[in-house]
């Protein structure tokens, strides 16, 4: 039995050929991007997609499988999935992730990217500096308390890791005190899926709340916190800085795209980058076994690793 399995948009397209070197049955495999990949859909068995919209629920005629190449599930409408599909998706990013939350809060800490900006003009910022006072002294992550919004597997990844840093964790689950958390911690670090509950989690009221000195960093979606207060707290300086690696708007086509309609980008409290946290080469080979695991299973009649209740 040859499966037709479709690759749609480029996030998707990226793990095409790391799921081709794992897979064990034979495949028809196209890759498009989502608009593109509608008319495809009437003999396509698995769609691998970070998207599922009702036009390519009524376009697809035999699909046995949705499978998401990521953890969120914000852009599947799920209302839009045929009878008898299943829904799965992927993990294998928390390591990656929590590395990158460890290094952006001691970035942040340090002031990392100035530093190495001035020393790069010859100006050195530091107590070796011939004729200027010395800077403050660095703070250090050890005895800060690190809060984190969501303790899934991301959450715990990035408990784990601070702890050998001697951080005192503050866990923020579903029932608990957001506002107890957000007055405690030093960090706070962002790693809840974005539902209907947990969009605009974060506003003004909630940011005024942390301590002025307060690091924010959000590694899961941007809409979890509110675009307008987020970039009023920091340019007001209501809280110290953030790093921020999701954001409000993401390229649509080649050229540059602003991530926000706000210039976040000029501030200097701010350490941006384009969603990649969780880009490593350990997540590409996790994902890619459990999609090519899953393109098996659909053959073999078997639910998917991951399957997402209906």
């Amino acid at each position: 039995m040859t499966l037709h399995v479709a690759f749609a948009g480029t996030f998707s397209a990226t793990l095409e050929q790391p799921v081709r070197t794992h897979l064990t049955v034979p495949c028809e495999i196209v890759v498009a991007d989502e608009a593109a990949i509608v008319p495809r859909l009437t003999d396509t068995d698995v769609l691998v997609t970070l998207a599922f919209t009702r036009e390519m629920g009524r376009a697809a005629r035999r699909l046995k499988l949705v499978q998401v190449p990521g953890a969120g599930l914000d852009r599947i409408d799920r209302s839009a999935l045929p009878d008898g599909t299943w829904l799965a998706n992927a993990y294998g990013h928390e390591t990656g992730i929590a590395e990158y939350v460890i290094g952006a809060m001691l970035a942040l800490a340090r002031d990392l990217t100035r530093i190495d900006a001035a020393l790069r003009r010859g100006s050195w910022e530091s107590q070796w500096a011939v004729g200027a006072p010395a800077p403050p002294a660095w703070p250090e992550l050890a005895g800060k308390t690190l809060g984190i919004l969501g303790y899934g597997r991301i959450g715990q990844a990035v408990a784990h890791r601070a702890r050998a840093f001697d951080m005192t964790i503050l866990p923020f689950r579903r029932g608990d005190a957001l506002d107890d958390v957000l007055r405690q911690a030093d960090y706070l670090a962002i790693t809840l899926s974005l539902n209907e509950t947990t969009r605009g989690l974060i506003g003004a009221r909630e940011l005024a709340l942390m301590k002025p000195t307060a690091v924010l960093v959000n590694v899961a979606r941007a809409q979890i916190v509110d675009e307008d207060a987020l970039y009023h707290a920091l340019a007001r300086k209501t809280i110290a800085a953030a790093a921020l690696d999701v954001w409000y708007r993401y390229p649509t086509a080649v050229g540059p795209t602003w991530p926000s309609r706000h210039p976040f980008h000029e501030l200097p409290n701010v350490l941006m980058t384009p969603h990649l946290s969780g880009w490593t080469e350990g997540m590409l080979e996790a994902r890619a076994k459990v999609i090519a695991e899953n393109i098996g299973r659909v053959t073999r009649g078997e639910p998917p690793l991951n399957q997402i209740a209906s």
